[in-house]
Formats: C-alpha cells, sequence, structure tokens
C-alpha cells in the first residue's frame, strides 16, 4: 500500500517527542559530578520507532525538531537507523529538546527535560500531517504527551480520525506529569481518545491516571470498557498483563542487571509493534516484548541499545522459554538484515 505519490507506507509509524538524550559516561553519580557524557537520539515514540526498524521493520515518525544542529543530528540518526524522517519538520525560533538523565542503578534514573519554551514537537499541526500516510501505515503508534498543549492535541485527533479505528492504532499512556498542570488533566485527556485506538499500552503510574486504579486487571477492564481492544498492563516486576475481550495473558519478567532502565520501555514498545504486525499470540508477542525490554535495560542507551529479533530470540532461549511453537526460530533473517 503507498502514500499518495510518495513510497510505500511504513509498517510502522509513531508520532510525538523526539529530542536529543545526554546521558553520563559515569555511573552512580550525580550530574552535579559527572565529566563526559554520550549524546543520543531519544523521545519515545521516536525510540519506538528505531527498535522497530531494528527488528527489520519499515518505520518512520511524525514530529519536529528546532531548526537547529541537535535538529540536524536528529534527522542523521534517524537516517542512521534505518527510520524515515521524511515527516520530520523544523520549527524556527523554538530549540530542539535536550534531556539529560543520572544513572543510579537498579531503580533510580531521574531525569531532567529541558523543553524551553516550549518543545517543537507539541507544534505538530494538523494541516500538515500527511493523512494518506497514517492511514496506510501498518501500525500507528502515539503517546499521551502529545495530548498535553496544542496544535499537537488537535494534530493527534486529526490522525486518530483518519485511521479511522484502523486495526493496530496504538496509544501509549506515557505520562510525565512535568508535561501536565494536573493528572486530572491528562485522565481527562487520554479518556477523551481511548474510543479512537484498538491498543493501550502503560506501566503502573500510567494506567492509574489513565483508569483512576493501578491494579492491573481493574485497569484493564477499565481500558477494554472503554473502547480499546488490547490492554497492555506493564507491572515491572511483575510482569506484564495483556487483555483482550477474550483472553487474559500474564508473562513474568526477564530477569536483567539493570544498567538503565530509561529505554526498557521503547524497546518493549518495538517489540511489541513487531508481534503485532507478525499476528503471533497474545502470549508469544508479551514474551518476546519482555526479552526487548530487558535487553535495554541491562545497556546504557536508549536507541542505539534496540536489540535485533536475532539477540530477543537468544535471550528467551537462555531463559528457557521456547521461541515459537516446536522450538524454531522465526524471523531471525529478518533481525540481522540490519
Amino acid at each position: 500500500m503507498t502514500t499518495e505519490g510518495s513510497a510505500p507506507a511504513p509498517e510502522v509509524l509513531t508520532m510525538g517527542r523526539v529530542g536529543v538524550d545526554v546521558y553520563p559516561l559515569q555511573v552512580g553519580v550525580s550530574l552535579r559530578e559527572v565529566e563526559t557524557f554520550g549524546k543520543y537520539l531519544g523521545g519515545s515514540p521516536t525510540n519506538v520507532a528505531v527498535a522497530a526498524a531494528r527488528l527489520g521493520r519499515s518505520s518512520a515518525v511524525i514530529t519536529r525538531t528546532g531548526a537547529d544542529p541537535f535538529g540536524l543530528f536528529i534527522h542523521d540518526a534517524l537516517r542512521g537507523y534505518g527510520v524515515d524522517d521524511r515527516h520530520v519538520t523544523a520549527v524556527p525560533g523554538l530549540p530542539t529538546p535536550v534531556t539529560f538523565c543520572e544513572i543510579r542503578p537498579p531503580e533510580d534514573f531521574p531525569l531532567y527535560f529541558y523543553r524551553y519554551p516550549k518543545a517543537p514537537d507539541l507544534e505538530i499541526l494538523p494541516e500538515e500531517l500527511d493523512l494518506s500516510a497514517v492511514a496506510a501505515a501498518g501500525l500507528f503508534w502515539a503517546t499521551a504527551t502529545g495530548l498535553s498543549a496544542e496544535p499537537s492535541r488537535s494534530a493527534h485527533l486529526a490522525a486518530w480520525r483518519a485511521r479511522a479505528r484502523a486495526r493496530h492504532t496504538v496509544l501509549d499512556l506515557d505520562y510525565r506529569p512535568m508535561f501536565w498542570t494536573d493528572p486530572r488533566e491528562a485522565r481527562d485527556q487520554v479518556r477523551g481518545v481511548l474510543g479512537h485506538v484498538t491498543v493501550a499500552v502503560g506501566n503502573l503510574d500510567e494506567v492509574e491516571v489513565a483508569t483512576g486504579t493501578r491494579k492491573p486487571y481493574e485497569a484493564a477492564t477499565a481500558l477494554l470498557e472503554a473502547g480499546v481492544e488490547l490492554a497492555v498492563v506493564k507491572q515491572g516486576g511483575g510482569g506484564v498483563l495483556g487483555m483482550t475481550a477474550g483472553e487474559t495473558v500474564e508473562v513474568p519478567p526477564v530477569p536483567v542487571e539493570v544498567v538503565n532502565g530509561l529505554g526498557a520501555g521503547d524497546a518493549f514498545g518495538g517489540a511489541l509493534c513487531h508481534g503485532l504486525l507478525e499476528g503471533w499470540p497474545l502470549e508469544r508477542t508479551l514474551r518476546f516484548a519482555n526479552a526487548a525490554g530487558a535487553i535495554v535495560a541491562g545497556r546504557l542507551a536508549c536507541a542505539p541499545a534496540m536489540p535485533t529479533v536475532e539477540e530477543v530470540l537468544d535471550v528467551l532461549g537462555a531463559a528457557g522459554t521456547p521461541a515459537a511453537p516446536g522450538g524454531d526460530r522465526p524471523d531471525a533473517r529478518r533481525g540481522g538484515e540490519r
């Protein structure tokens, strides 16, 4: 399927936050003491597109940067990871966002977002969207952060209307309190759009904002009642719950020595996209996504750390989880192509 007058529509199209992650190369100390940093592509939906590309999927991002060297770096990085950047445009007068973090394994990774006076990715305009690409994509992934300000909110609604609840329309609940004036505002916005999407994904904090409860089964049920067809609740050390109208699956976590947990959710997201597009059973998809997330949690950066299919299957095999019914290893060739 092709978009009008352009290249074939991507298998995975994401929309929303982008920026430059500046991560310390010294682990376990505060930013006050750090002396050297690494510069990486960042932004959750952007990292999901990278993760999907690493798994062999054609992917693209809809977002905006500043008209500055960091914005040019984002284009270079996307192309380097095999992600289509044709829908990434610049906003004059706004700087490309930069995010710093401290790395204090296993659970403390404070983030410092520099998105002032306003992030360019919140200036996505409805009238500039390639709605034919949105409608034609095999999977469309957006985040709740995109609902936190205009004109991004209207652009997301326009994209979902064009999508018309096509299969694999995913909302990452992605709640970041610093982007909202009040959690109740986030809850109202998310509840207002759940009827436009078929899949909702979030951790316990995020599903609580969306549904009012952090009890996994209650939250998943509430998401289904709001209109989604698949609810995925990430429970950290408690594993992952997936629920549809006819099936409930819970899979355990994959043990890992955590180095930096910040990119694990994006790796999970890219792997979830892969499993959904492959048409795998829910349990197999969640186990695959869990393993991808664990791999990235054991690495320093986010985008450069995204695994191949072969790496994920190796982790599943080491954990004693069959790669597929009968123990075969599908898609190993796909993962090795990049």
